[in-house]
């Protein structure tokens, strides 16, 4: 793992709103991966990749976000036109592609940052929540999620994809199917873990 080729990366593509925000993101990762992954140094390397490469493609102009959805033949029915929802899957493409990263948990991580799924892995919620609580954030709910977060990663990502699912219907815009089936997910996991 090699983080020298992203951050010269981020340093020529990212705008300085971008660049705080990643490093928040890389930081609050790394903390959580800390704190979460019992003392797995590699998590903690792997949390900080991920959060590295998870926005390479946030504040790209709609029409290359289009470009990429058609010739990396992603859904177009889903991502065209849908900054929020393409950035994330573009970058798990080109990471592969011209970062040659092999590893499919950081894949998944970059590629799932803004919808979850079911059964993330632990590094998939690290980099979701992270991306969502990191201190330069600030929007209705996200001192409660901050503070969820201090007992449970579950319980911090299931009330984030609720948030989010409430943003998106009162807003009246799509809602990717991967987030409702996270919510359900971690809804059920929660209730059998008897909490």
């Amino acid at each position: 793992m090699n983080t020298a080729s992203i951050c010269e990366y981020i340093e020529k593509n990212f705008s300085e709103k971008r660049k705080i925000h990643t490093e928040g993101v890389r930081q609050t990762a790394m903390k959580l991966a800390e704190k979460f992954g019992e003392g797995n140094h590699n998590l903690v390397e792997k949390a900080e990749l991920a959060a590295l490469y998870h926005d390479m493609y946030r504040g790209v102009p709609v029409d290359v976000l289009n470009y990429y959805v058609k010739h990396l033949d992603l859904d177009e029915k889903r991502y065209k036109d849908n900054a929020n929802l393409a950035h994330g899957k573009i970058a798990a493409i080109v990471i592969q592609r011209d970062f040659d990263e092999k590893d499919q948990d950081i894949i998944n991580a970059v590629s799932y940052h803004t919808t979850g799924r079911p059964e993330m892995s632990l590094l998939e919620k690290i980099i979701y929540i992270a991306d969502a609580v990191e201190p330069n954030r600030s929007y209705p709910g996200v001192q409660n999620l901050r503070q969820i977060l201090e007992d449970d990663l579950d319980r911090a990502v299931l009330q984030s994809l609720t948030n989010t699912i409430n943003y998106v219907r009162s807003e009246k815009k799509f809602l990717d199917e991967d987030t409702v089936l996270a919510q359900e997910y971690f809804e059920k996991k929660i209730k059998e873990k008897g909490e």
